[in-house]
């Protein structure tokens, strides 16, 4: 059998998360005689900052790509469905793996890569799972998956002699002990545990998204941004609440208010300011009101609260009279 001389000029781009595997990838393809570059996505649902800490430290160039109109698109329809919350995961995966593809294409390189292992992962890492991903993203054959290559199909850039197949891993399973062995081999000492880190797989995120999308709808950015903000109501006329949590907060959501918006802020003791989304009706204004008055601190004050309302460019007060119980208002909080 002729032997295969690995001498070919071979550049690609690894996606990158941050966590682990993520590294691995990276170094293992380097070993492999591979320049890497690497792909990193961002959105409201989950940040770019470790990705970012991570490729600085590996010493590899950085692409940030906004990932924001691909996430909610895939939301509203998720051709494969979703996990346990509201997270196309398959789908998601498949596209930022198309995306990278698009830009791997506009450099002229030879494949795109992922920290991916067999089986660690039982629904979205399986053999089947794999090769959807890879379908659905446009790439077959130009998907190289490092730690786990040898126990798939040989890639393009294998074939054609450019990545070495001997120095790819076969690594599969949940175990993480391997991975442990190869971090202290690269020098890799930073880098997360192996959790989520998006927020679409946190079922409590997911209630408050999923009643985002059945009354206001995804298509204004502003209002999914501020899914991370505060506490948040659903009115019994529909009107959408956002109560903040600090000071922080409170400056936050009155930045960030539209023109249809209404912010209510006690004026007569401290405590919250509410957002609400388009007022539906009289009767929730009065409700909203309630809300932020349950949620005020009042330490030695016995009096009436006295709340400030601004819509548009008119601002009025009124007062509400006590009493203001939070317990009657927990029914309407999305938890």
């Amino acid at each position: 059998m002729d032997t295969v001389e690995y001498t070919k000029k071979c550049r690609g781009l690894s996606l990158i998360s941050g966590g682990l595997d993520s590294q691995l990838a990276v170094c293992v393809l380097r070993d492999a005689g591979a320049e890497v570059e690497a792909v990193t996505f961002e959105t409201p649902f989950f940040s770019s900052a470790a990705a970012r800490k991570a490729a600085a430290a590996l010493g590899v160039k950085l692409h940030v790509v906004d990932f924001t109109d691909d996430e909610i698109a895939l939301i509203k329809a998720p051709p494969h469905g979703f996990g346990g919350a509201m997270n196309p995961c398959i789908d998601c995966h498949a596209t930022m793996i198309r995306r990278a593809g698009e830009l791997m294409a506009q450099l002229g390189y030879d494949f795109v890569a992922t920290g991916e292992v067999l089986n660690q992962r039982p629904m979205s890492q399986n053999r089947q799972s794999l090769g959807v991903v890879e379908k659905s993203s446009g790439l077959v054959g130009r998907l190289v998956r490092p730690l786990c290559a040898q126990l798939l199909d040989p890639t393009i850039p294998e074939q054609e002699g450019k990545l070495d197949r001997s120095k790819l891993l076969g690594l599969s399973g949940r175990r993480r002990e391997p991975q442990f062995e190869l971090a202290k081999k690269y020098g890799l000492v930073d880098y997360p545990s192996p959790a989520g880190g998006c927020k679409l797989t946190e079922k409590g995120f997911g209630r408050k998204l999923k009643d985002l999308l059945d009354h206001e709808g995804l298509d204004e950015r502003r209002l999914v941004e501020l899914l991370l903000v505060g506490r948040r109501f659903r009115l019994p006329d529909g009107t959408g609440v956002i109560l903040g949590r600090d000071a922080a907060e409170n400056r936050l959501l009155a930045a960030r208010r539209a023109p249809s918006d209404t912010l209510v802020a006690p004026v007569s003791v401290p405590g919250p300011t509410a957002l609400l989304q388009h007022v539906a009706s009289e009767a929730d204004l009065d409700v909203a009101t309630r809300i932020v008055c349950a949620w005020s601190r009042f330490d030695s004050f016995t009096g009436d609260v006295t709340v400030k309302i601004l819509t548009g460019d008119d601002t009025s007060t009124r007062t509400v009279p006590r009493p203001y119980a939070r317990e009657p208002l927990l029914n309407l909080q999305l938890t």
